[in-house]
């Protein structure tokens, strides 16, 4: 690419999102070509085009062409018309790339997979595969995909509940805390909550998940009192020891008591947040930290995320006070026990950022309970202990700076 060509940068850049469209919906379609559907994304490339995105949208045909040549080896899979973009649908037929994987693809098939600029809609191969590394940290493997420039698609719960918790957010003194909000969406007969991507900004981020709360369950989640032989065998698979008499005698707990000692095994008991996992730069993620339970051993693992730049401790402890000063005012907080929620963590080494991510167990209040969220949790005074955990949280990063 001759240096200083933005023109020819610009358009290569829209062939790379177009290229990456038709690749994904080749592979959701299983060789069924859904030409009206991709022809709908490929219109969408040339309206933003025709936008300013290049100086000549004229040059963009044939360098379409020339693109489309070198990575497919046909110049033909996508014609340009007077209109617009269309597809080729028997072009698309002969390349044969219906079963496409990403290790089966050459390096500029792969970048125009890994383009940034899909403006959607998000096709089931992205549904499928393109998920990002915090979701994987905090378990939700599969349930993100990229959705657009710096958006992301996230599946919607039954309930709705969390659609529900990011259209409040919006709204309050949290808003700036937690990942934007843009819209829901029905595609396929999912729903989908489009947001921000918060690792957009960053160079190889480093990221951590942090289960925020002294209780991580729904209070419905354990009111059933009736005791189960498979919960006493989750306990005893991780300590043998944890049963009480009476419990080895019946070989059954109760949802309560489980919950309960899951919980006690980590720091989520004594500080009011665990660690659910953490990856930095390009190695392994980190998420076998369920037994995590210290403040020295909490302190030790944060050191290891961090790193030893100043500044990124700083920008993280800064951000979470700002964190605390608007939770202690909001009006969201104050209506609903937030449970299982995380705070996502990312730092690249230059720069740090902090926001409240998960919400599908945050639900508004009983009328008439109010909650201060640092108080014990007892059945049915729904406390999450939220604040508790922010507290031990900016205290332990405090004594773990550089």
């Amino acid at each position: 690419m001759p240096n200083g060509d933005s023109e020819l940068k610009n358009g290569r850049r829209y062939i790379f999102g177009a290229m990456k469209a038709i690749l994904e919906a080749l592979a959701a379609s299983a060789g069924d070509i859904k030409a009206k559907e991709l022809t709908s994304i490929l219109q969408e490339k040339r309206k933003n085009l025709s936008e300013g995105t290049s100086k000549n949208p004229k040059k963009v045909p044939k360098r379409w062409k020339q693109f489309s040549k070198s990575v497919f080896g046909s110049r033909k899979a996508v014609e340009v018309g007077p209109n617009g973009l269309y597809v080729n649908t028997a072009s698309l037929d002969e390349l044969n790339l219906e079963n496409v994987e990403p290790q089966d693809l050459s390096l500029l098939q792969l970048l125009a997979l890994n383009a940034l600029d899909l403006t959607a809609p998000a096709s089931d191969i992205l549904l499928k595969n393109r998920t990002n590394t915090w979701v994987q940290l905090s378990g939700h493997e599969g349930a993100f995909a990229r959705a657009g420039p710096g958006t992301i698609w996230k599946k919607c719960t039954g309930d709705n509940r969390e659609l529900q918790a990011y259209k409040s957010l919006m709204k309050d003194e949290l808003a700036d805390m937690v990942p934007k909000f843009y819209r829901d969406i029905d595609y396929h007969g999912q729903r989908f909550i489009e947001m921000q991507d918060l690792l957009q900004s960053f160079v190889k981020p480093s990221i951590m998940d942090i289960k925020m709360g002294t209780r991580t369950f729904l209070e419905s989640e354990v009111q059933n009192a009736k005791s189960r032989t498979d919960l006493y065998e989750k306990m005893i698979k991780v300590d043998s020891h944890a049963p009480t008499y009476e419990e080895q005698e019946a070989k059954a707990i109760t949802k309560l008591r489980y919950m309960q000692f899951r919980e006690n095994l980590s720091s989520s008991s004594t500080l009011g947040f665990r660690i659910e996992g953490f990856k930095t730069g390009d190695q392994e993620p980190m998420n076998d930290l369920k037994l995590v339970k210290t403040r020295e051993e909490v302190i030790d693992v944060m050191r290891k995320f961090l790193g030893n730049r100043e500044v990124i401790h700083n920008q993280v402890i800064d951000r979470l006070l700002i964190l605390r000063m608007k939770m202690e005012s909001s009006e969201f907080l104050m209506s609903h026990e937030v449970i299982g929620s995380s705070l996502l963590i990312v730092h690249d080494g230059k720069k740090a950022g902090v926001w409240m991510i998960d919400f599908a167990k945050t639900i508004p209040l009983p009328e008439g309970v109010s909650v201060s969220h640092r108080a014990p949790w007892l059945l049915g005074n729904h406390e999450d202990g939220y604040l508790t955990g922010l507290d031990n949280l900016i205290s332990v990063l405090e004594n773990c700076r550089p």
